[in-house]
C-alpha cells in the first residue's frame, strides 16, 4: 500500500503503517550515524539533555556528501541500520518514532520498535544521489566537529521509503524470505 505521512509523526500513525507499505515522508527528519549516536548515548548516560527532543520523531541513518553549489545536500543515501543497533532502543524509549536506514536489525531493535510502537523504514541503497532531490532543506544542528557525521535537521519532502519493520513486529525481510521459500516448492 502507499502511504503519504508527515513527520514528526505519533503511533497512531506508526501503528496504521505495515511492513511492505511504501511510504513518502514530507516533514522534519533528523540524520544521524555512528558517531553522534554514541555521542547522545554518553549525555543520556550523563543526564544530559539530548540535541533535538526524539519523541514523535524519525532519525534517518545518513551521512551526506558536500552539497552542489544550489542544493542544500549532497547524495544522501541509507547508512547500514545494524551500527546503531546498540543505541536504537534506547533512543526507541525516550519516544523516538522512526528509523530510516537499510539492511537488518538485532532482536532487541525489534522488541523496542514492538514495545514503543514504533517503526524501521529501508530507503533504497545506491539511489542517495536520487535521494537528495526530496531533501528541501539541511542545516547541521549539533556536534559540528563530526563533519558528515554531525547530527542535520532536514525538511524533505516525499522521501520514497519501505516499511520493514511495523510496530506489530512484523519484519518485510523475514516475510519475503518465506514467500519465497514456499513459492520456490
Amino acid at each position: 500500500m502507499d502511504r503519504k505521512i508527515t513527520a514528526p509523526f505519533d503511533k497512531k500513525i506508526s501503528q496504521e503503517l505495515k511492513a511492505g507499505d511504501y511510504v513518502y515522508i514530507t516533514g522534519t527528519i533528523y540524520t544521524a550515524r555512528d558517531a553522534a549516536h554514541k555521542r547522545m548515548d554518553e549525555a543520556l548516560k550523563k543526564g544530559e539533555k539530548l540535541p533535538f527532543d526524539v519523541e514523535n520523531n524519525v532519525i534517518y541513518y545518513m551521512g551526506p556528501s558536500p552539497a552542489r553549489e544550489g542544493r542544500p545536500i549532497g547524495s544522501a543515501g541509507p547508512t547500514t541500520a545494524s551500527r546503531m543497533d546498540k543505541y536504537a532502543p534506547k533512543l526507541l524509549d525516550k519516544g523516538l518514532i522512526g528509523m530510516i536506514g537499510k539492511g537488518k536489525r538485532t532482536e532487541e531493535v525489534k522488541e523496542a520498535i514492538v514495545r514503543n510502537k514504533a517503526v524501521y523504514f529501508a530507503a533504497i541503497g545506491g539511489a542517495g544521489a536520487l535521494l537528495s532531490k526530496c531533501i528541501k532543506k539541511s542545516e547541521v544542528i549539533a556536534y559540528d566537529d563530526l563533519g558528515t557525521e554531525s547530527i542535520r535537521k532536514l525538511e524533505v519532502e516525499n522521501l520514497p521509503v519501505i516499511v520493514v519493520i511495523d510496530c506489530e513486529g512484523n519484519n518485510l525481510y523475514e516475510i519475503a524470505i518465506k514467500e519465497y521459500c514456499s513459492e520456490d516448492k
